[in-house]
């Protein structure tokens, strides 16, 4: 028996390690897709980027040791099928179950140690990942311009350039859209050459701009009158814009991500703190506007008054005919009044309603990777489960139809985890429900095939259907020369 527990081990381990790092390959090429252009011409030495690439390759582990799980299951049983080993083992009295034995202890520890590096790995990998990236797109951003292409890495300022060049910084056909202003209004430069720089601290961009024009459109705040355009020409145009926001994507996506650098325990506390947050933010918010009246009290959520009062004797009064008899002039100053008013009553709260909406998202999301760290070892196990029964069933090894039913399921349990995820994220669901949803729709389907399998189901065996379509189209044949004949 130790020698057949030997040569399932053997069979399965080494399709396991093999599709891992094919797994882990193909994910870390996305990463670097994804951020190619900010890791190219930073002057970035070869230690930092190997680092950025070992703190990205941990951060995918969760995602592609199901993956090869699922691959490296498939692969193993379908060899053992195939070569007829497996046949051999249930004709030796073996059930399935017992067959798998040692690989469902196997997995069993690899879904532990699964645990522990989405629990303590992944959070360390994915702070220094965040740290590396933020130092690259803050302190080392370059105002380097690729012809013809828009530069968007300024908040509210778009800047093309026909032509950089490489040595004098020196560029041509200028177009700069800055929208940076509060009152919507919008203004466009188009200069012929100029240079553009930051400054050594990256808190400033200097602008030097030759034989261009200048449009200033301004947006009135009367809807019924024209927009005004303002144009100028200049030969030498000079500015000096505090961009101490560059990079600030970056720190709004690094904020947004610290659900990602902490541990299960990190995030009951930073789920806590953030239930904490949005209450305050909450009440700093709205109780200065019910108590202004500006919202109206609802009895279901607040509470009935404590003094109710009659209002049956009360007779309705028009707004408009109460200010008909009242002069242009003094109807005006009752509007003006209650704009300012209405405009202040919004600016009390405006900024702790962005806080509590900046809290929940950030709620939202802690509560989701706790949840993950769960259904990371769980799903291991499940599609342990369903690769098994499937290699047995297929009877097919090699790379060619494992890897087609693995991608089938993947794309499967992907599309579910997306859309479970997106709907715990924006609060239609509770986490438990959104991140455990693929564990739900998955369990029954390995339930399903390993009764399937031990129970030498043909479900998936091509022999099985070729035999059949054969005899059918046999018959068909038959029918068809019969049918000619008379």
């Amino acid at each position: 028996m130790k020698k057949i527990y030997k040569l399932i081990l053997k069979s399965y381990l080494g399709p396991l390690v093999v599709t891992f790092f094919i797994v882990q390959f193909v994910l870390m090429m996305n990463f670097v897709w994804r951020y190619i252009d900010e890791l190219t011409g930073k002057g970035l030495d070869v230690s930092t980027i190997a680092e950025l690439l070992a703190c990205a390759t941990a951060n995918m582990i969760p995602l592609g040791l199901p993956l090869s799980m699922l691959l490296s299951a498939i692969m193993a049983m379908g060899n053992l099928g195939e070569h007829f080993e497996l046949l051999a083992m249930k004709s030796a009295g073996m059930s399935l179950p017992r067959i798998l034995r040692p690989l469902i202890i196997l997995v069993g520890c690899i879904a532990i140690g699964g645990f522990f590096i989405s629990n303590n790995l992944v959070p360390a990998a994915n702070e220094r990942m965040y740290e590396i990236l933020y130092d690259i797109r803050e302190q080392r951003q370059d105002m380097e311009f690729q012809d013809g292409m828009f530069f968007n890495g300024l908040p509210n300022m778009s800047i093309r350039v026909g032509h950089q060049d490489k040595k004098t910084k020196l560029v041509t056909d200028v177009v700069i859209f800055d929208t940076r202003a509060t009152n919507g209004d919008m203004t466009t430069t188009i200069a012929d050459s100029g240079y553009i720089t930051l400054s050594d601290d990256k808190s400033f961009l200097y602008v030097t701009l030759y034989n261009g024009d200048t449009y200033e459109h301004s947006r009135n705040i009367r809807w019924y009158e024209n927009n005004n355009l303002r144009h100028h020409s200049f030969e030498v145009q000079q500015g000096a814009f505090p961009v101490s926001k560059v990079g600030g994507d970056a720190m709004l996506s690094r904020k947004f991500s610290e659900s990602k650098t902490r541990n299960m325990s990190g995030l009951q506390r930073l789920s806590d703190s953030l239930q904490t947050m949005i209450a305050e933010s909450q009440a700093a918010s709205y109780a200065p506007l019910f108590k202004e009246r500006i919202f109206p009290r609802d009895s279901s959520i607040l509470g009935g008054d404590s003094i109710r009062i009659d209002k049956s004797e009360f007779k309705a009064v028009s707004f408009y005919d109460s200010i008909s008899s009242l002069s242009i002039r003094q109807r005006a100053k009752i509007y003006s009044t209650a704009t300012s008013s209405a405009r202040m009553s919004r600016g009390a709260y405006s900024f702790d309603e962005q806080n509590s909406k900046i809290a929940i998202t950030q709620f939202y999301r802690s509560e989701n990777e706790w949840h993950r760290m769960l259904t990371m070892p769980i799903s291991i196990i499940i599609f342990f489960l369903i690769g098994a029964p499937l290699g047995a069933i297929i009877r097919k090894g090699g790379l060619g139809t494992p890897i087609v039913i693995s991608v089938i399921f993947f794309v499967f349990y992907y599309v579910i985890s997306v859309s479970g995820e997106k709907m715990s994220s924006e609060g239609t669901w509770a986490a438990l429900y959104g991140m455990w949803l693929p564990i739900a729709v998955l369990t029954p389907i390995a339930i399903y095939l390993t009764r399937q399998a031990t129970n030498d189901s043909s479900l998936l065996d091509m022999d099985w259907y070729d035999v059949r379509i054969r005899k059918y189209w046999g018959r068909l044949r038959r029918k068809l020369k019969r049918a000619k004949k008379s």
